[in-house]
């Protein structure tokens, strides 16, 4: 799996919204070459490249500890985690953020971050600290589901599916649209979605139902939402004829927040029994230069600055208890009571596997 686009943020740059600059891969090594490293004022994160935060909230940082962040965006989650395991002990940066709990063992095992214990922890609830040594610290979480195209399903008196069962039953014949594990985050999560939901002897027989549906597969997210996805405006522009998407149960506030105009109601709906629950993590790499300032940031991801502002930058649920979410996620956004879920031990025995058997049975 290589491809990380949090659905929100990458549809924020579909529809042409300026995100947060960040260094260039090039220009960081440029500043790293010119000065043997980060200036001692300055501290590197490094990402995937859906991480977005106001202005205003890394100011406050910087006015807080005289820190000043530089944002390394280093491609998708499964790219951006797979360069830091090759650069093991001389990372790019200072902290990495955005490896979730489909990828955490494969992160841990590498050895790429070391343990520190984050200021305000005891305010993340247990359910969320996957890791007991405190190599990496919670920061968001977000339910991978399949989304539906409203005005589809109302045109054609169909009501869209609310299960995993529902999508490989012939009225939602040649509708869906996923995403290759192989080299997507949300397309990963589903197959796990699918496998909890269906246990290890009966995932397969569910894809082989999915593909014999006319189940289409794409590459990324962005290809998915955005180009064959009829609901998003993205997928409207591009002529998307797949009313059913693997995508976030965030995904309907963002359509309402950029639309234009803005539409009063979500044009997209989020079929709550077929999600699988991720969560993201940030950790301080091994071999940081700045590892003080790593530990400061790393506390700031989870200061109630910090997660109040990351609903609307990266359309993600904070995970600290005393965040509050924006009236748009409360009135437009889905709470998804009973996600998927899965041992990140299942997923470090099991994932590599999984992957190679889907890729056998709905690829060839």
């Amino acid at each position: 799996m290589s491809t990380k686009k949090y659905a929100a943020v990458a549809l924020v740059a579909a529809l042409g919204v300026t995100s947060l600059a960040a260094c260039s891969t090039e220009d960081a090594r440029e500043a790293a070459g010119k000065s043997g490293g980060p200036a001692p004022k300055t501290v590197t994160l490094v990402s995937h490249d859906s991480f977005n935060a106001s202005k205003e909230v890394l100011a406050a940082f910087t006015k807080e500890t005289g820190l000043t962040v530089r944002v390394l965006k280093a491609g998708d989650a499964g790219e951006a985690v797979n360069k830091e395991i090759l650069t093991k002990g001389s990372p790019q940066g200072d902290v990495f953020f955005g490896v979730d709990n489909t990828l955490l063992s494969r992160a841990l095992d590498n050895g790429i971050f070391v343990p520190y214990e984050a200021k305000g922890l005891d305010r993340v609830p247990a359910a969320y600290r996957l890791d007991e040594e405190r190599r990496v610290t919670p920061v968001d979480s977000g339910d991978i589901c399949v989304n539906y195209d409203k005005k589809f399903f109302a045109e054609k008196k169909l009501a869209p599916p609310r299960t995993f069962d529902d999508l490989a039953k012939p009225q939602y014949k040649d509708l869906l649209v996923v995403e290759n594990p192989e080299r997507s985050s949300p397309g990963l999560g589903f197959l796990l979605g699918t496998v909890a939901a269906y246990g290890d002897e009966g995932w397969q027989d569910y894809w082989k139902k999915l593909k014999a549906n006319g189940v289409k597969t794409v590459d990324s997210w962005e290809l998915a939402y955005n180009q064959e996805f009829s609901g998003s405006a993205g997928g409207r522009q591009a002529k998307g004829d797949r009313p059913l998407v693997v995508s976030y149960a965030s995904s309907p506030p963002v359509e309402v927040l950029y639309g234009e105009p803005r539409p009063k109601e979500a044009p997209t709906g989020v079929s709550t029994g077929t999600c699988f629950r991720q969560i993201e993590f940030a950790g301080l790499l091994n071999g940081a230069k700045n590892p003080e300032g790593g530990k400061k940031l790393i506390d700031f991801l989870i200061s109630k600055t910090f997660q109040d502002d990351m609903p609307l930058q990266m359309f993600v649920n904070p995970v600290a208890k005393d965040a509050s979410l924006p009236e748009l996620f409360t009135r437009h956004g889905v709470v998804v009571e009973r996600p998927g879920t899965m041992a990140p031990e299942k997923i470090a025995e099991k994932r590599d596997g999984w992957i190679r058997q889907w890729s056998s049975l709905v690829l060839k």
